[in-house]
């Protein structure tokens, strides 16, 4: 990991002191280096120049790691690790993890040849290309534990009898430079390349002649080497310096036209509601003062709707441009191309393998793994909240695919690199494709991956097989125990049915058969590194093994994390916040990552660029205050009309565009990619922290000596004796936050960049893992470590809420940040989305009762600070009111009916000043409508449909939980929300969810409000007819409002209907009940409402 103390130049090169060690060397014309005492220096009479002094800053990682480092992390990377509550953190060395057989050297199981020591059955450690690590020049093989066994001994190899030669040694390859380091030790810097031979050039002058660069030399200010005879970096104003991103405004043409129609309306809406209060209906003053309520909460909600969209805006991003900055090659800065560009932890999360496929959760792992950025610089985290052995054995699947199929998309440019909708893509696989051999590698692929499915579906019978056998070998050795021991054998056995891994081990997770320490609630913290962090340099494949030719194809994988936290009775969990916030703290010591991308497990990459897009606007000039970069959410499997506005493209592509023009965007829980220090509870930072000072007189340092600061520099009222009180008691943890500030900031490259960070601070490869560091992983994601800390009240997703992710963006924007929306050409990211009535009616449930919530707590916008902006704020109080909308909804929506019913209608007359208003107010809405369409770049259709299932969602799902979360504040009743199932019945079509209705009572009001606007205007109608004077003004005013309520609700009688009849009939009835009691209840109470026509001489006939 690089070092988050940026190094000062010296003035002066010195050789003693704590100051860097000065070295002599001469150049041969070989081009090795050999080192010379000060002595052989002063009396050499060389006057070719060859002779010079260096200085070497010694980086945190060594480039050539020692074979017990290397043996270290494979023995990591075999091991599954427990741990938690009042438990011993255990690695338990796996000696497979899955049954089939392990290929890539990456992946934990892989396995050497076997060890030469008698009587041991370890395994050789294996490099990044899979050979064997053989320590000693007599090739004896020899395993992990035997050889630090041996050293520990003796210090002798076993097979030659001799010591083994370290990077201490003198007799080193000809041209290592041994330097003393921090630690006070010799070390070697010497580096291989690809063949195995030895480098001597390349790590010296690796990246760059400048003063920074752990890990460089560079040469000393007083002549003799450098740019113009000096060091440091090239002054910034000498080289062109442009934008990352570009804030494109709309075109006049089309928002000043809609800004004036908003002030029209909002003129016309004032008279109009002036008017309706000044001129009551007398003859139904209930009916006016109700319609008269309704329709100022409308308008109150309108403003709070329309407001914040004053200030749509759209923005773009230079890939090419990052490429030259973070990633382009320079034979003295960066001769091996390594990438500058921060590291991103990937954490996509699943609790449940019954209603969340493993097969959904494997594809969306493989599209991240292949995923077009720096291999090194990713990590990816799979939080598993069940502590399934089925999820745990298909990510193990996953990555023996991911072996075949990651090379693949990088060899031909696949996309999009989920391989289940690469495949099933319709037209010609071989458009825009070059390589002669990509049909052959392609049907090599699929065929392999049709065989990763089987597996993975076979996944649950296979466990279950494995695990019947061994519980019986254990009853028979349990039987046979018995025997000998003389006892009753007729007693009955106790014997827990255990669920038992590929290496004959208990799983420490949920068993099928649940038991104590092995349930869904009740289990251990688990963690297994699937894939161990790759090398920092590429490492080309080879066309004689394996099904495809990848000689030229770099065949690493990115870091990959089993994950599931501790779960015990009697703590609270936090549901989906809980995990994510366990995540963060284990991927802080792992990997710690600046930027965290979360998605969900059915929400893959589309696009392969779009994390490099979204870095974009993070390292940026002017983007150290961006908390977050959120992606628009993208649905696959809707039906080709969206009939329950799925899509919900008026709210990504409106509303969010809009809100990007303003504070930025709300977080909507996935494909958002994160600051891990905005997660972290810290306000933005500000430049006066990294003003330079001056020196010595000679004017400031260049932004390149900005320097790492402490977690106190950015919050005053946090004491360094407080962090374990905020964070918990991980030093580990406190000790990565600074790192993780420092390299979130965006490089220095010019002096306008007032707050970054010296370019090429990130070039370094990641530390490999120890036991120590996972063992503290563990430890953070035990049950008990967030208690008497602010993880889930400041720090971290919020807990409270079941919309955290709102929550976790309004605390966020509220201190002070700002988010971007990251709207790209080619989806970023796709997903499911439930098609059919019940599950979206649910869904909206969930999300309005999270807004009830907000409303009732302090998370309300009306209490927030004033740093969250005026229009953003709006925004945000609009979250939490639009629930309460469906009150006055439903009531508008009997309106019509009892208008009917009655005879009489809202207002006392349908005169011409009414008709006015209602024909502006009427244009005005096509208007904004048609102007929102074009700068949303929404369809009309969409826009119509999102209109519909407002009215839908407005009189079931948000009417009732505005009455959960009343109970839940006012009672204290606990509203609970299973998971959506993501799995289709009926596999032979893709719409069959669709037609799948569910009984749910929030089908009960919108059927009532339909049934009873029909009565309505059949009575109406038919009152009218047998009228002496039929009044047909009141009936059409009437009739038309029911008309537009039954519209809205065609979608909702569609999905009533079904595919074959399915509605359950006891919904029929009881609507059908509850619409005929109405109807003869308000006969009853008032029999002769209307205009009568008793009077009528042709007949005596009175309808109600």
């Amino acid at each position: 990991m690089a070092s988050s103390q940026p190094s000062k130049k010296p003035s002066k090169a010195t050789a003693g002191g704590g100051g860097p060690s000065l070295k002599f060397a001469r150049r041969t014309s070989s081009g090795r280096y050999v080192n010379l005492s000060k002595d052989d220096v002063d009396t050499s009479n060389d006057s070719t120049g060859d002779y010079t002094n260096y200085t070497v800053h010694i980086p945190n990682e060594l480039p050539e790691a020692s074979v017990a480092t290397k043996a270290e992390e494979q023995y990591v990377s075999n091991s599954l690790f427990t741990g938690g509550f009042n438990s011993v953190t255990r690695a338990h060395l796996m000696d497979k993890v899955i049954d089939s057989e392990v290929t890539h050297p990456q992946m934990a199981g892989s396995k050497g040849s076997s060890c030469a020591m008698p009587a041991c059955d370890g395994k050789v450690v294996k490099d990044e290309r899979g050979v064997d690590i053989i320590p000693c020049e007599c090739r004896f093989k020899i395993c992990r534990d035997c050889f630090l066994d041996a050293q520990k001994d003796t210090g002798l190899c076993p097979g030659c009898k001799e010591a083994y030669k370290t990077e201490l040694d003198d007799d080193a390859p000809a041209g290592a430079l041994s330097v003393t380091g921090p630690d006070g030790k010799r070390s070697s810097l010497v580096k291989r390349n690809q063949n195995g031979e030895f480098d001597h050039n390349k790590w010296l002058f690796n990246e760059t002649s400048g003063t920074y660069g752990v890990g460089n030399a560079y040469w000393p200010t007083d002549g003799g080497g450098g740019k113009d005879g000096g060091g440091g970096f090239e002054d910034p104003e000498d080289k062109p310096w442009r934008p990352l991103t570009r804030r494109l405004p709309m075109p006049a043409s089309i928002i000043s036209p809609y800004r004036l129609l908003i002030v029209i309306r909002f003129v016309v809406l004032i008279f109009f509601l002036t008017w309706r209060v000044t001129n009551p209906n007398d003859d139904a003053m209930w009916l006016w003062f109700m319609s008269v309520i309704c329709e100022i909460w409308f308008a109150f909600s309108w403003i709070l709707d329309q407001i914040p969209k004053l200030c749509p805006v759209n923005r773009s991003a230079d890939l090419q441009l990052l490429h030259d900055k973070f990633e382009a090659r320079d034979e003295v800065k960066n001769p091996k191309g390594r990438s500058d560009l921060p590291g991103v932890d990937f954490f996509v999360s699943t609790a449940d393998p019954e209603k969340e496929p493993p097969l959904v959760t494997a594809n969306t792992i493989l599209s991240i793994l292949a995923v077009e950025y720096p291999v090194e610089k990713l990590a990816c985290y799979i939080s598993d909240d069940g502590g399934s052995l089925w999820n745990f054995e298909a990510l193990a699947e996953a990555c023996s695919f991911a072996d075949l199929w990651v090379p693949f998309c990088r060899k031909h440019d696949i996309e999009p690199r989920n391989p289940d909708t690469y495949f099933s893509l319709k037209g010609d696989p071989t458009k825009n494709k070059k390589r002669a051999d990509f049909v052959k590698d392609r049907r090599r692929v699929k065929r392999e991956y049709d065989e990763f499915k089987v597996k993975i579906n076979n996944l649950p019978d296979s466990i279950r097989r494995r695990s019947d056998a061994f519980n019986a070998r254990e009853e028979m050795k349990i039987l046979k125990n018995i025997r000998e021991r003389g006892v009753d054998p007729t007693e009955p056995i106790n014997i827990k049915r255990a669920t038992w891994m590929a290496d004959g081990t208990h799983w420490p997770g949920t068993w099928a058969n649940p038991s104590h320490n092995h349930a869904k609630g009740d289990h251990a913290g688990i963690i297994q590194v699937m894939l161990k962090s790759p090398s920092p340099d590429p490492l080309l494949g080879s066309g004689e093994e394996g099904l495809c030719d990848y000689s030229d194809v770099d065949i690493r994988l990115p870091m990959l994390v089993y994950m599931s936290r501790e779960k015990r009775s009697g703590y609270d969990h936090n549901k989906k916040a809980g995990a994510m916030n366990a995540l963060v703290r284990s991927s802080a010591v792992l990997s710690n990552g600046p930027f965290i991308l979360n998605l969900d497990c059915d929400h893959y990459i589309y696009n392969r660029m779009a994390v490099r897009e979204g870095i974009c606007y993070m390292m940026d000039r002017g983007g150290e205050d961006i908390c977050y970069i959120q992606f628009p959410q993208r649905f696959e499997g809707i039906d080709p009309s969206d009939r329950y506005a799925n899509h919900n493209t008026v709210f990504f592509d409106g509303n969010m565009r809009a809100l990007d023009g303003l504070q930025g965007p709300f977080y909507v829980g996935t494909g958002c990619m994160f600051r891990r220090f905005a997660l972290y509870g810290f306000d933005p930072p500000k430049v006066d922290l990294s003003t330079p000072k001056k020196k010595d007189g000679a004017g400031s340092n260049p932004p390149a000596e900005t320097q790492a600061l402490k977690a106190s520099d950015f919050d005053p009222d946090l004491d360094v004796n407080e962090l374990p009180r905020r964070f918990g008691n991980s030093t580990l943890l406190a000790n990565s936050i600074p790192v993780a500030e420092f390299q979130g900031r965006p490089i220095a490259d010019h002096l306008a960049v007032k707050y970054g960070r010296p370019p090429g601070a990130l070039r370094n490869a990641r530390e490999p893992l120890d036991a120590t560091t996972v063992a503290e992983a563990v430890s953070v994601i035990s049950c008990w470590y967030e208690d008497k800390t602010e993880w889930g009240d400041r720090v971290g997703w919020i807990y409270g809420s079941v919309t955290e992710d709102v929550v976790t963006g309004y605390r966020m924007h509220n201190r002070g940040w700002r988010s971007i929306y990251c709207l790209t050409k080619r989806d970023a990211f796709r997903g499911s989305a439930p098609i059919n009535l019940t599950d979206r009616l649910h869904q909206v449930l969930r999300w309005a009762t999270g807004s009830v919530e907000i409303f009732f707590s302090r998370n309300n916008a009306f209490l927030a600070s004033r740093r969250l902006k005026l229009l953003q704020r709006l925004a945000y109080i609009n979250v939490g009111v639009y629930p309460f909308t469906s009150l006055f909804l439903i009531v508008y929506c009997f309106l019509p009916a009892l208008s009917l019913l009655s005879g009489h209608f809202i207002v006392k007359n349908v005169n011409a000043t009414f008709l006015i208003y209602l024909l502006l107010m009427t244009l005005c809405l096509i208007g904004l409508a048609m102007l929102e369409v074009r700068w949303s770049q929404v369809s009309l259709e969409d826009w119509w449909r999102n209109e519909q299932f407002w009215l839908i969602s407005g009189t079931s799902s948000h009417l009732a939980a505005v009455i959960q979360g009343l109970l839940k504040v006012m009672a204290g009743i606990e509203i609970s929300f299973t998971l959506t199932a993501k799995a289709v019945e009926d596999a032979d079509d893709i719409y069959a969810e669709l037609y799948l209705v569910k009984w749910t009572s929030l089908m009960i009001p919108p059927t009532v409000i339909a049934m009873i606007n029909v009565i309505a205007m059949v009575v109406a109608f038919s009152r009218t007819i047998y009228s002496i004077t039929p009044q047909w003004g009141k009936f059409v005013g009437g009739a038309f409002f029911s008309f537009w309520v039954l519209v809205h609700l065609y979608p909702f009688f569609k999905g009533l209907m079904g595919r074959r009849g399915k509605t359950p009939t006891i919904v029929y009835v009881w609507s059908g009940l509850i619409a005929i009691t109405l109807s003869l209840l308000w006969v009853a109470i008032n029999p002769s409402a209307g205009p009568s026509s008793t009077n009528a001489g042709g007949s005596s006939f009175k309808f109600p």
